[in-house]
């Protein structure tokens, strides 16, 4: 279970990094992205943080399994109050897409946890 935790996870960052990473600005523009060079590097970041959690897919490991869910839960605080707050000014796909994601998120976070290998079972 936490190697699907760490796989479903990375499903979701590393196309989101891509897409950050390789923003055309036409689109930038649309979405309302300035300037370009902050969504670049989100995106690098993004997609750095989607091959560690493969990496750490392949062994999981109690840290690994607690940086999953510390990096996951810090996402979700960093999205939900932005979706609660400008519920007006999101469009509805936009706001249940951003509350979506969170909820998988969070999900995937409690997976991690509640699956993590503990110390004792290696003795």
């Amino acid at each position: 279970m936490l190697r699907a935790a760490f796989w479903l996870t990375a499903l979701v960052f590393l196309p989101a990094g891509l897409f950050l990473y390789f923003l055309s600005p036409e689109v930038a523009s649309i979405v309302g992205v300035s300037p370009l060079w902050l969504a670049r590097a989100s995106g690098g970041l993004l997609v750095a943080w989607g091959a560690f959690l493969i990496a750490a897919g392949v062994r999981p490991d109690g840290p690994g399994a607690f940086a999953l869910a510390g990096g996951n839960l810090l996402t979700v605080a960093a999205l939900v109050p932005p979706a609660l707050r400008l519920g007006d000014a999101l469009s509805a796909p936009v706001r249940t897409a951003l509350l979506s994601l969170a909820g998988v998120l969070t999900l995937t976070a409690i997976l991690g946890i509640l699956t993590a290998p503990s110390r004792r079972s290696r003795l």
